[in-house]
């Protein structure tokens, strides 16, 4: 049995049958890749550009490789164990009369200020006070005379491991860890570790709103899956009320509701419930219950499509077999909410990891999330390499739960909740 061809009127070649399908498959592949090209390229310069661009920065050192290239040279064949050579030290004031002449000490003392605390003075001083280039075999006298601090070994250390063109200075900043002078990866001082406890803090917050807005929105979400149509649409009007707000009028309401002589302090006061004001906001409570009202329609709306896709017959079929209301509900009911609750609970505790406008506002100095200290050193101190770690770590953490929600979920229907 031969395979089916077409002969064309303009050509007498015969073109299999397989071969046109095969053309036509992948014209129609074509134009629907066309139609999506123009979403990708978006997606490109605005998602995944921004967001490789800020890993790059969270290794990237190139400052003191750009402004001390004869010294980063120098020190490549240092072993660290005793003070640099004399042609270290000679090509060091190279460097740093060169960088006085280009205007650009202050971009490698910055740098290296936030390996050493007072390196900025260091550095700066001695371009300040290196007039002309030391005499042959002087440099490593003269610049001792200048600044104490190019006689001691953790000096060079700090500029070895600034060198690049890449780091772990600011990954390991991140997590509270430092290289001493021997190069070993050590806890950072007490006084300069504050990270992990800022972690652990936002992960805490995220953690409890994501609870609350469970507790919350789990009803309001069953009673949005079970009214009829006309109450139930009335309903998630109000749900979705919030996202016509703005989130800035949205937060300074629940200051003004939850001050010192707000409307809920005044109400209590009122009932005879409490004789003094009581301190709701600027704390931990302020921040929990403006980001829980905030965040809860992204927990009910998963939760809604979850339970309107169950159908009403299995708990007809479980009080049919004799089954109690809690008993049905509990065994039936509730396990097929599983992909709801998942899908909503990481998207709550996704996005709150990342808020920084209702912490900053209703939250006191001990409450404030990693968010805060991002937006301190991208905007104020403009330290944009730990900047950038610290949003690769809280990156990485979203990424890992986004993956253990996938894992847990593999297989799983939104409707019956059970595997295939």
């Amino acid at each position: 049995m031969t395979a089916a061809t077409f002969t064309s009127a303009d050509s007498p070649i015969e073109v299999p049958l397989k071969r046109r399908l095969k053309r036509a498959e992948r014209a129609r592949q074509f134009k629907a890749l066309a139609l999506v090209v123009p979403l990708l390229l978006f997606l490109l310069f605005t998602f995944a550009g921004p967001i490789a661009g800020m890993l790059w920065r969270a290794v990237d050192d190139h400052e003191v490789r750009q402004v001390l290239p004869q010294t980063v040279a120098a020190l490549a064949s240092w072993d660290g164990k005793d003070l640099p050579d004399e042609r270290t030290y000679a090509a060091l004031a190279s460097d740093i009369q060169a960088a006085r002449t280009a205007g650009t000490v202050a971009i490698a003392a910055k740098r290296l200020n936030y390996a050493l605390n007072g390196f900025r003075t260091i550095l700066t001083s001695t371009a300040r006070n290196l007039k002309a280039m030391p005499e042959p075999g002087a440099a490593r006298e003269t610049l001792g005379k200048i600044n104490a601090a190019w006689r001691d070994r953790a000096t060079w250390t700090t500029i070895r491991n600034a060198s690049g063109p890449v780091t772990s200075f600011y990954l390991l900043g991140a997590l509270d860890l430092v290289r001493n002078a021997d190069g070993a990866i050590v806890a950072a001082p007490p006084d300069q570790a504050i990270y992990r406890d800022v972690f652990g803090r936002t992960f805490l917050i995220s953690l409890g709103v994501t609870v609350l807005c469970l507790i919350l929105g789990f009803p309001v979400a069953y009673l949005l899956a079970t009214l009829p149509p006309g109450r139930s649409n009335l309903l998630m009007i109000f749900v979705l009320l919030p996202f016509w707000t703005s989130l800035l009028v949205r937060t300074c309401a629940w200051i003004v509701l939850l001050q010192s002589n707000g409307v809920v302090n005044d109400s209590l006061h009122w009932l005879g419930i409490i004789d003094t004001p009581l301190r709701l906001i600027y704390n931990r409570f302020g921040v929990c219950v403006a980001m829980t009202h905030v965040l809860l329609p992204f927990m009910i709306l998963p939760l809604y499509s979850s339970m309107k896709a169950i159908s009403p017959a299995y708990m007809r079929a479980a009080a049919s077999l004799g089954a109690p209301p809690l008993t049905a509900f509990l065994r039936i009911y509730l396990p097929q909410t599983v992909p709801g609750v998942g899908a909503g609970s990481l998207l709550v505790f996704i996005l709150a990891l990342g808020y920084y406008i209702t912490p900053a506002l209703v939250g006191g100095a001990a409450d404030q999330m990693i968010s805060y200290f991002i937006a301190l050193y991208t905007t104020e101190t403009a330290n944009w390499g730990l900047a950038s770690a610290l949003g690769a770590v809280l990156l990485l953490a979203t990424v890992v739960l986004a993956l253990v929600y996938g894992k847990l979920v593999q297989g799983q229907q939104v409707t019956g909740g059970m595997k295939n």
